[in-house]
């Protein structure tokens, strides 16, 4: 049966495919074509010989400290210009009125513009290649924003540096979908998840720093741009050389090892890498229900990454603390963000339940937000409590990751709700800044309001996903039953391989 046929016939998701496909290599995925080239190859052991333990070590060597360390700089590199704020950034560079929200806004201005290129991009790339070249060049950024004397020049050097950091969440998806079954996935994206407490807790202790060492020529927060490019472009450097690019194309696994790879992820039913771009899939995620929800489960809880990524250091200095004990009061939040990272990933493995935990860590966030908006300016412990208990919201975003990862099918299609999400993180950072207005210093309580109805309301839609996900699993079970009871089941060869979305593959089931 020819290419168009084949899919067609798994077309609307109300029935399970008919009949038998042998696909070509056109309708494939690559790693299956790789898997029948490679079939009779002599190695240095079959695939019963593997450990898959062992195997499973070996992946995670080689992925996750790269990503780690990537997801880390990539917040380190935001958050730096809130530490920057609070070490005379403001005053060196003249900023008055808006100007310092207007930086923070346009960089996530420019890196929504530059997701909507990206999905295809990654699609038809080396993602690995793709993400190790943006992290050397956003590290150059980093390092040249040292040079501004201006307000234009650091606007500049910001839209640069989100246009270059657009690549690390599509991409790091991406990966960690090739290589890891759906299960797994979730406490791999909590690891590197945990980059960005590390990088509140690395940013507090490296603005403290510099902040001692007093230059005549150059002022601390310059120094720290120049030492942080630095070191991110060497870390670029490492992921360019390093990171793996698919299960197919690395040399530190064996023959054995490279199929094992394979076919442990074949469960998930999303595939590996196909770079054929598909029009169909694009219609098909702007219709789907489930990428609603989650763009709306981004949106809503990344507008308090504006207290995170920009204002906590300004908001905790505005509780009467020195700039250097500000620094120092913002690590909790890193720890916080850790902390929540790994135990919102030991629930939902748990519990198999993930927009849940996604909305009680959402309640929990509300909580601190309403700390931080009602009580008294002069419970200065308080407001600490509703600053640190905001970062538990940062966990979300990583929910969503594995939510749209493990949920996803059709490799056009996962790229670009990839690249989706990652947008819509975006829009939410795109707001929040703005809803800081000096005329609301020190206290910025329309700000903290809103953030609080925004956690809550992120709680209620994730329920919702819930609630969508598993009516959809029931039809899709019910359906079965019915052509088995009936004789008419039958079962499509290499259905996991074929490129077809989660809609066109009725085998396929929610995970939540």
């Amino acid at each position: 049966m020819d290419t168009t046929r084949s899919e067609n016939a798994c077309g609307t998701g109300s029935a399970l495919p008919p009949t038998t496909v042998d696909g070509s290599s056109f309708s494939l995925d690559k790693a299956i074509v790789y898997l029948e080239n490679h079939a009779n190859s002599q190695s240095d052991a079959t695939e019963g010989e593997i450990d898959q333990a062992r195997l499973l070590r070996k992946i995670d060597l080689h992925i996750v400290p790269i990503a780690l360390a990537a997801y880390t700089l990539q917040f380190l590199d935001k958050v730096d210009l809130n530490y920057a704020a609070v070490m005379g950034l403001n005053l060196d560079l003249g900023l008055v009125g808006n100007n310092f929200n207007n930086v923070g806004s346009a960089t996530y201005i420019a890196n929504l513009v530059a997701e909507l290129p990206t999905g295809y991009i990654v699609q038809k790339v080396r993602p690995g290649k793709w993400l190790g070249m943006n992290i050397i060049l956003w590290g150059v950024v980093t390092a040249c924003t040292a040079a501004v004397t201006n307000y234009r020049g650091l606007l500049v050097c910001r839209i640069l540096l989100g246009i270059l950091e657009a690549a690390t969440p599509p991409c790091l998806m991406l990966i960690t979908s090739m290589w890891y079954t759906k299960s797994e996935a979730i406490w791999r994206f909590s690891i590197w998840y945990c980059g960005l407490g590390i990088a509140q807790i690395l940013g507090s202790l490296i603005s403290w720093g510099f902040q001692q060492v007093p230059h005549e020529a150059l002022s601390g927060w310059r120094i720290m741009f120049v030492v942080l490019g630095c070191v991110t472009a060497a870390a670029g450097v490492w992921a360019l050389i390093s990171l793996p690019d698919s299960p197919m194309e690395v040399a530190w696994l064996t023959e054995s090892e490279k199929r094992v790879a394979i076919q442990r992820v074949a469960a998930n039913q999303t595939g590996i890498k196909h770079t054929h771009f598909k029009w169909q899939h694009l219609q098909e995620l702007i219709m789907d229900p489930q990428m609603w929800f989650l763009t709306a489960m981004t949106v809503l809880p990344s507008m308090s990454s504006g207290v995170i990524t920009f204002y906590s250091s300004t908001l905790i200095r505005n509780f009467g603390f020195s700039a250097q004990r500000s620094a120092l009061l913002n690590m909790p939040s890193g720890a916080v963000s850790i902390l929540a990272s790994l135990t919102s990933a030991y629930f939902a493995y748990k519990s198999e339940n993930c927009a849940l935990v996604f909305a009680v860590y959402s309640c929990i966030a509300a909580v601190g937000s309403g700390l931080m908006s009602f009580l008294s300016s002069s419970n200065r412990a308080g407001l600490l409590v509703g600053i640190y208990l905001v970062n538990m919201e940062t966990v979300t975003l990583f929910l969503n990751f594995w939510l749209t990862t493990s949920n996803v099918a059709g490799h056009t299609k996962r790229a670009a709700s990839n690249a989706l999400i990652a947008g819509a993180f975006a829009v939410g950072n795109i707001v929040g800044p703005q809803l800081f207005k000096p005329k609301d210093a020190p206290q910025f309580i329309p700000a903290k309001i809103v953030l609080l109805s925004t956690q809550l309301s992120a709680a209620v839609i994730s329920v919702g996903l819930r609630v969508y996900y598993g009516y959809k699993n029931k039809t899709r079970d019910a359906a079965e039953q019915t052509m088995t009871q009936s004789g008419e089941l039958r079962e499509t060869k290499k259905i996991e391989w074929l490129n077809i979305t989660d809609t066109e593959n009725a085998t396929f089931r929610y995970r939540y």
